[in-house]
């Protein structure tokens, strides 16, 4: 007997997520010093950690000996009062993988579907497949979400549908007006959890009013995180706002110390930081443009995005990669999403970004 075969068959079918190659493998794999090594994977901030975070962070970790505080007091009324809410919706995760994951463990069974779109995140068919329910992915429209599609696609077992915008990997962006309609359509009994994890990239007309429709819609929840603009991808910090009883649902599942002290001090102090934050949206806008100003130049399609990478063609995306990690630049491979003649290239400093650009010069002139 094979002790696989004591988990159930949807856990043995999972291909689990498979994350940007870290700059150490590629060091190791190709004989490349680190320093050399551009990563433009994972979304990452390229200014680092924020200076208020980090000083916050290197504090918190003169009690590192204790536990955390379970209810993370300190940060959720952080974000109650910086969004407009109280802490009872608030739901705190160690990065938003885990509150989306949250979310499918506690209002999903193996007699449930769930929604969600041709290549939006992948961890929402993972999140849903780990509990035995049913993914109904919904072809996509122009690399993006079909809405009027998603909501047809609704069923009498369907109890939720995952909505990224911008959505990741191909950046696209659903109009605030679009979403409205839709929430306005979809039945009341299914919620809707709409992932803004790029929000703070976006220009203020382009961004939805999703947390003042919280009131008006208590079968919304909006996902966000900490991990890119805010620059905390390596502390894990997510959260989602949702109406008290939903939250409280949640929280229920939850483990205690999901977000660690240094994540939660360092948190409280990055939501502080409009400065670091709005240098990160800006050095984001320039290199947006410096990376799709060469995509024009140099005659490669792209798609059109709103968050901080962008998704290109490239015919055969597995080439292009292998000759780019040889040379020290880490893009992201999107085979697992169906992309097989795309990468996606993350915004870097300046000079990462004209790193990129030159590989790809090279490597379209060999």
């Amino acid at each position: 007997m094979s002790f696989t075969e004591l988990a159930p068959a949807y856990i043995r079918s999972i291909a689990p997520y498979v994350p940007g190659k870290p700059i150490s493998e590629l060091a190791r794999e190709m004989g490349l010093d680190e320093a050399s090594i551009v990563k433009l994977a994972s979304n990452e901030n390229p200014l680092g950690m924020g200076p208020k975070a980090k000083a916050a962070m290197l504090a918190a970790a003169e009690d590192i000996a204790r536990y955390p505080d379970g209810s993370a007091f300190a940060l959720k009324d952080k974000i109650a009062n910086k969004f407009g809410v109280s802490a009872q919706h608030v739901v705190l995760g160690n990065g938003s993988n885990d509150t989306l994951e949250l979310i499918a463990r506690t209002f999903l069974t193996a007699a449930d579907s769930a929604v969600f779109a041709q290549y939006a995140f992948a961890v929402y068919p993972l999140a849903v497949q780990s509990v035995g329910a049913q993914a109904i992915a919904v072809p996509a429209k122009d690399y993006g979400h079909d809405l009027p599609a998603m909501l047809a696609a609704i069923r009498p077992d369907t109890k939720l549908v995952f909505i990224a915008n911008p959505n990741n990997p191909t950046g696209t962006l659903l109009r605030p007006g679009e979403l409205l309609e839709f929430m306005e359509q979809v039945p009341a009994r299914v919620l809707v959890v709409l992932d803004e994890a790029y929000t703070e990239y976006l220009d203020p007309a382009q961004r939805a009013d999703s947390i003042g429709w919280l009131q008006r819609f208590p079968n919304l929840i909006v996902s966000r995180t900490l991990s890119k603009a805010y620059g905390l991808a390596g502390l894990r910090v997510g959260f989602l706002l949702a109406q008290p009883e939903v939250a409280d649902l949640i929280n229920r599942v939850r483990q205690p110390f999901n977000v660690n002290s240094l994540a939660q001090a360092a948190a409280v102090a990055a939501l502080d930081d409009e400065d670091f934050l709005a240098r990160s949206v800006e050095v984001n806008r320039q290199g947006m443009k410096q990376l799709t100003d060469a995509f024009v130049r140099l005659g490669v399609s792209f798609i059109p995005a709103s968050g901080n990478f962008v998704t290109f063609h490239c015919g055969d995306a597995a080439a292009l990669n292998r000759f780019m990690l040889q040379r020290g630049v880490i893009v992201r491979p999107l085979g697992n999403y169906g992309l097989h003649d795309c990468l996606r290239v993350s915004i870097g400093l300046p000079e990462e970004n004209a790193r990129f650009i030159a590989v790809l010069e090279e490597a379209l002139a060999s």
